[in-house]
């Protein structure tokens, strides 16, 4: 995807936003420098063509408004766009999303890893408590399915989704730590074409959490691949966000490279207080990448601390899944892993008083 057309996609996520989130129809006016020292307001009125919003002088609309907010001294902006939300499951709790809504945010996208579909009724079963937690009936299977409901039930934002590459593993290999064999990996690249076709905007990885880590970079350069003939986009929380993130990077832009597709990496940074201060080296390997031809960004999240579960444990002891996993923590092989788990994570933690808490490792 050229950097015109994925301009194009963002511009089109912005202003639906004018389209399809105001509760009223509004026309937005330009600056002008022949009405009250150039100050901008808006709106609220009929529009005369509700496929289009349209930017107009004060003047040619003063006599047809029905009220105006001025917005001197203000920033006037179409809606934020949250690149990485986890809403595909509360938004079927409450299609307003408040939460989203407050914050200005009108657009998110979603789906890291694991994604709202595809499904099968093995995952469903395994995943049964997290679906019962939020009191939702998964009756789709299909993303074409689930964004059909979305549409049904209505909606408080514009949602788009990656497909998962955890999810499409899980449909086929399942939770074990197991390699695909050709057919195999024919299905979860037909999976792929599959969401794309119905309407995801690309394939996505979450590299640290089981099952993701036993894909090898042969297997999700194939998928992406997939998600390139499609205009798709590769998003991915990396393999390693610490002591290897350089690694990290260059298996993202590996992908990217050999797979022909555009790379996002999500929330940019270098953990664990042992690895403080290469950042800068991080940038200039994503700016090589760059200058080379590779087309990859990057986005970073601005928190000190972050909550973690039971995804962080190694791969070894994730093995077969979560309800494995916790069966088995107190008792060998497992117990050795989570004691070497627990005993790394003090060395990546950040303290602030008498608080302290993990970074991702």
């Amino acid at each position: 995807m050229t950097a015109t057309c994925r301009l194009a996609l963002l511009m089109s996520l912005i202003f639906s936003t004018f389209v399809f989130a105001a509760d009223s129809p509004f026309d937005l006016l330009s600056p002008t420098t022949h009405h009250r020292r150039n100050r901008l307001s808006l709106v609220l009125g009929r529009r005369r063509n509700p496929q289009r919003t349209h930017c107009r002088h004060w003047e040619s609309f003063r006599r047809a408004r029905a009220r105006t907010v001025d917005a001197e001294g203000k920033v006037v902006a179409p809606g934020f766009i949250d690149m990485l939300g986890q809403s595909e499951t509360t938004i079927l709790v409450d299609p307003r999303l408040p939460s989203k809504i407050y914050q200005g945010i009108t657009t998110e996208i979603t789906g890291e890893g694991g994604s709202a579909a595809p499904l099968n009724d093995t995952m469903l079963a395994n995943d049964r408590p997290g679906y019962a937690h939020y009191k939702v009936e998964p009756d789709w299977r299909t993303f074409r399915q689930y964004f059909a409901r979305l549409e049904k039930q209505g909606m408080g934002i514009n949602l788009a989704s990656y497909v998962g590459a955890t999810q499409v593993r899980r449909m086929v290999l399942g939770d074990a730590d197991v390699q695909p064999t050709p057919e195999q990996l024919e299905k979860m690249k037909a999976l792929v074409r599959e969401a794309m076709r119905d309407g995801a905007v690309g394939v996505s990885t979450a590299l640290e959490y089981a099952p993701a880590p036993y894909s090898k970079t042969e297997e999700i350069i194939a998928l992406a691949s997939e998600a390139s003939k499609f205009g798709g986009i590769y998003a991915t929380h990396m393999r390693n966000e610490g002591s290897s993130v350089l690694e990290a990077i260059d298996e993202a832009v590996r992908i990217g490279r050999e797979a022909h597709i555009p790379v996002e990496i999500w929330h940019f940074k270098v953990a664990g207080k042992e690895n403080w201060g290469h950042m800068p080296e991080s940038i200039a390997r994503v700016n090589r990448a760059r200058a080379e031809g590779v087309d990859v960004t990057a986005d970073t999240m601005l928190i000190p601390v972050v909550q973690q579960h039971v995804g962080f444990c190694s791969g070894m002891a994730h093995d077969g899944g979560d309800a494995k996993l916790m069966s088995g923590s107190k008792t060998p092989p497992l117990a050795p892993a989570f004691a070497k788990t627990w005993r790394r994570l003090p060395k990546t933690g950040i303290t602030s008083g008498k608080k302290s808490a993990a970074h991702r490792t």
